[in-house]
């Protein structure tokens, strides 16, 4: 799932109540604990902790231009960055151009609108095997599940025949090309015994509270609102990996530039890094900066947050790229035998190429 929408984004969604904070912040001492010990575990393998190159400009800040959804997680790193004084600090004037969907932010990729955008590396793949020289740097390990009602009959995949299952992000979303795969090393094709409905993730998320459908593949941000609302994970994206041959959590989104651009402000990509990744340590054990992101975000209890906060600090990446690289090569190949071209495009293996791998040419962003 991209880390890029929160149910908030949706008008229709539950009013937001105005003691939601109070509640939240009532909560979260156990949750301080958690991000504390978190983060000293972690430490500087958190994000993308790339070293300033000694020669950067120092007159005039490097303009960089992103692309975030409003109310996503890259918005949080992004606010956290400019209340803080990070992007001042670093020397970079950062231009952020809030925008509805991640589709909305690879056409703004596509027409120069934008320097970097959030995208999974599936898509980078295709459009490379298509002629784009596009890069990308691992950015989150987070992904959605297939979520039912509590009470739901369905207990698997199978279960899924002649129902119907909603999927956000369209008909190419990773998770739900990943989900054909695993369906099809089943042997069923469930694309066609189920009834597939794509759409908007804030859209799919009220159809889902409204009982509009039997089942939901949504991003994780949605799955762990609707899991604080009584819904069931029937499958977690984390698990089909390691079923279709994964080693451990591939950080399936990531930021995605040109090749041009890396090649004409490496030095600002790496300040940005280097801030994005002291932003990050921030978040994880910041109560109150996540008080505030419950806040905006429509969160009513500790226990929805407790979620949030959670599966966003999981997510950072923490591999190398080597290790990265290895475990996506495996997954494209399944994904390639299972619908080829039609799924992610006519080349038959990984481009080792798609991976940033710094402004030497020789690292990559590490975690």
């Amino acid at each position: 799932m991209y880390p890029e929408t929160m149910p908030q984004d949706n008008p229709n969604s539950q009013r937001i109540n105005p003691n939601a904070g109070r509640r939240v912040a009532a909560g979260l001492g156990a949750l301080s604990q958690f991000g504390r010990a978190l983060r000293l575990a972690r430490g500087a393998a958190l994000g993308l902790t790339m070293a300033l190159s000694g020669n950067a400009d120092a007159h005039a800040a490097d303009k960089l231009r992103v692309a975030a959804q409003k109310t996503g997680t890259l918005a949080w790193e992004l606010g956290l960055i400019k209340s803080r004084g990070l992007d001042k600090a670093a020397d970079l004037e950062i231009e952020v151009t809030e925008l509805a969907s991640p589709e909305a932010a690879k056409i703004a990729l596509a027409g120069d609108a934008v320097d970097v955008i959030l995208t999974d590396w599936l898509w980078v793949a295709r459009e490379r095997s298509l002629g784009a020289k596009l890069v990308f740097a691992p950015y989150s390990t987070a992904l959605g599940a297939v979520m039912v009602p509590a009470n739901s009959p369905v207990l698997s995949l199978a279960d899924l025949k002649g129902k119907t299952i909603s999927v956000a992000g369209g008909p190419l979303d990773k998770s739900w090309l990943l989900l054909q795969a695993l369906a099809k090393a089943s042997t069923f094709d469930l694309k066609s015994i189920a009834h597939v409905i794509y759409g908007a993730p804030a859209l799919l998320y009220q159809k889902s509270l409204n009982g509009e459908a039997d089942a939901s593949l949504n991003f994780w941000t949605y799955c762990a609102s609707l899991e604080s609302r009584g819904f069931r994970r029937l499958i977690a994206m984390d698990e089909v990996e390691t079923r279709l041959g994964a080693k451990d959590r591939v950080a399936m989104v990531g930021y995605v530039f040109s090749e041009g651009f890396a090649q004409r402000a490496p030095n600002a990509l790496e300040r940005f890094f280097k801030i994005a990744n002291e932003a990050r340590e921030t978040l994880v054990g910041s109560d109150a900066d996540w008080v505030e992101i419950g806040r905006k975000a429509g969160v009513e209890t500790a226990a929805e947050l407790a979620l949030y906060r959670r599966t966003y600090v999981e997510g950072i990446p923490n591999r190398s790229i080597d290790a990265e690289f290895a475990d996506a090569s495996a997954l494209y190949r399944i994904l390639f035998k299972a619908g080829g071209a039609d799924l992610v495009g006519p080349a038959a293996e990984l481009d080792p190429a798609i991976y940033y791998r710094g402004a030497s040419g020789k690292r990559a962003p590490e975690h």
